[in-house]
């Protein structure tokens, strides 16, 4: 995962101490982190889990209408985000409920900077290394959340060969992609026999991603050899 796309995660805070919480925020921004939502108790902190839909949480264990193991007990209902503990509350019997409960990692107050940002880092990278998001290309953006192209204010569904196809060549973007890798990320472990049907499919990828299909500046063909998708930082 590229740094930039790393710190572009959604992370939740949730303490019911205004001076941790405004800390803990300050340490992430400065990191470069700047999607960030606080919440000060379990009822509070579900409201902003289920209506932001955030991408990593940070949960107090003790808060004034329950716990953090009761907020994620019920967030785990409908969200397997990461997650990280951080309290003042180091005995074993509690690292192991939260690990039980589906936590990612456990840090004990009082806490250095550095390891906060380390683990929360380590934890982004370890979770979202194969997950494409938010692709920009020249003419479109490519939406991998919702299989979809957006091209100004068009969204474009693609098929789930195209979706394949595409992802294949955004995780090499720069890089040519051979055809019979691309016809094994669309067809499988047996992908001989597929070269026109995987030309059909190139063709009607540049229809939604180009200005000009007829002249692809992002899709481009290398001759005897495959394709290389441009993207743009």
């Amino acid at each position: 995962m590229k740094e930039q796309e790393m710190k572009s995660r959604k992370i939740l805070l949730v303490d019911d101490e205004p001076e941790l919480l405004r800390l803990v925020r300050g340490i992430l921004e400065e990191d470069g982190y700047r999607k960030i939502q606080t919440a000060c108790n379990v009822q509070e902190g579900l409201t902003v889990w289920k209506n932001w839909k955030p991408e990593l949480a940070v949960l107090d264990v003790m808060l004034p209408d329950g716990d953090g193991f009761s907020l994620l007990s019920q967030a785990r209902s409908f969200s397997d985000i990461p997650v990280l503990f951080l309290t003042a509350r180091g005995e074993d019997e509690d690292r192991c409920r939260g690990l039980g409960l589906g936590a990612d990692d456990y840090i004990v107050k009082p806490f250095l900077p550095k390891e906060l940002t380390l683990r929360i880092g380590g934890l982004l990278r370890r979770c979202y290394k194969d997950q494409l998001t938010l692709v920009h290309l020249s003419a479109c953006d490519l939406d991998f959340q919702r299989a979809e192209v957006i091209k100004g204010n068009q969204r474009i569904p693609l098929t789930a060969k195209e979706f394949e196809i595409l992802q294949a060549l955004c995780r090499n973007a720069g890089k040519i992609v051979t055809i019979d890798q691309l016809c094994e990320a669309a067809w499988g472990d047996n992908p001989f026999g597929y070269e026109n049907s995987l030309m059909a499919h190139i063709r009607r990828i540049r229809e939604k991603i180009e200005d000009n299909p007829s002249k692809p500046v992002s899709l481009i063909t290398v001759k005897g050899l495959g394709y290389r998708l441009n993207t743009e930082e």
